[in-house]
């Protein structure tokens, strides 16, 4: 097992990208701790790693909160003896969120708030620099660790009207960087993955909706990879585990030395395009031999 005898915290794994990693990294053997702003949630995630045999605590913590994140460690450290891997995943979206997608209401930028920017910062990168932070004194007394950040395709191209989101997904990217450097010299890699598909429609659902567990690729309706905008034609929808498979890669002995790399994961050719999309972009070949 690729995990065997390590312990994994992963914040925001009371749903999506989350749950199935501690689900994943369960199966590969490691001690999960679910960290999440929602204590239901967790305990629903700890559940589902009990199911299948595994061993996990659930902490409740909110990722904007330096302190609760390092209480949140410290309670690993006192369970499990150590954090040999810290997933900083959990994520907001910015208000508004994408309506294309969320089938809510666009948000101007201007009637965007300093609470709204306030918010997306501390989860999204605030949350990530709080969790290396208190993780690193535990790994440096391991002689190693690994932290990896849940990034995003909207941190390497434009997504419409989350400009807030993508600024600080931006920030994270950086972030892994300076850190992999800082703290290589103590054995400890810092990556991040950035998904374009296969996430949960839970991100960017009302607070208290019910986990989905699913894509929203998953969730549309019947896959027809002919009308899907994904480049590359595959006859099943990207999925959750596309995702955790990838960071599960990045968090175990198979990446051993990557370090400071932002990974897009579930692209399926996504971000290959040119600024500008032509109809031979949308439309599957019909020739049987490709565009």
């Amino acid at each position: 097992m690729k995990l065997n005898g390590k312990v994994a915290l992963i914040t925001g794994a009371g749903s999506g990208l989350g749950r199935r990693s501690s689900q994943l990294f369960a199966s590969e053997g490691a001690t999960i701790a679910v960290v999440d702003i929602d204590a239901e949630r967790a305990k629903g995630t700890v559940a589902l790693v009990e199911e299948q045999g595994g061993t996990a605590i659930a902490i409740t913590a909110d990722v904007r909160s330096e302190k609760q994140v390092a209480d949140a460690v410290a309670t690993t450290v006192d369970a499990f003896g150590a954090v040999d891997i810290a997933f900083a995943n959990a994520g907001i979206v910015s208000r508004g969120g994408v309506p294309s997608v969320a089938g809510g209401e666009q948000v101007d930028f201007e009637d965007l708030t300093d609470a709204d920017w306030q918010d997306v910062v501390g989860v999204n990168l605030s949350g990530v620099f709080y969790t290396a932070k208190a993780v690193v004194p535990t790994m440096r007394k391991q002689g190693g660790g690994v932290i990896l950040a849940t990034s995003s395709a909207a941190s390497l191209v434009a997504y419409h009207s989350i400009a807030m989101y993508s600024a600080t997904k931006a920030g994270v990217n950086g972030l892994v960087r300076g850190l992999s450097l800082d703290l290589g010299r103590y054995g400890i890699r810092v990556n991040a993955i950035a998904p374009t598909h296969g996430m949960s429609p839970n991100f960017l659902a009302p607070e208290g909706t019910p986990v989905v567990g699913k894509s929203y690729e998953e969730v549309a309706g019947p896959w027809d990879p002919g009308v899907s905008p994904i480049p590359l034609k595959l006859g099943r929808p990207p999925s959750l585990d596309d995702n955790a498979r990838a960071a599960l890669f990045m968090v175990s002995d198979d990446s051993a030395y990557m370090s400071g790399v932002v990974l897009p994961t579930t692209d399926g050719g996504t971000l290959s395009r040119v600024g500008m999309w032509f109809p031979e972009d949308l439309e599957p070949s019909t020739d049987g031999h490709g565009a």
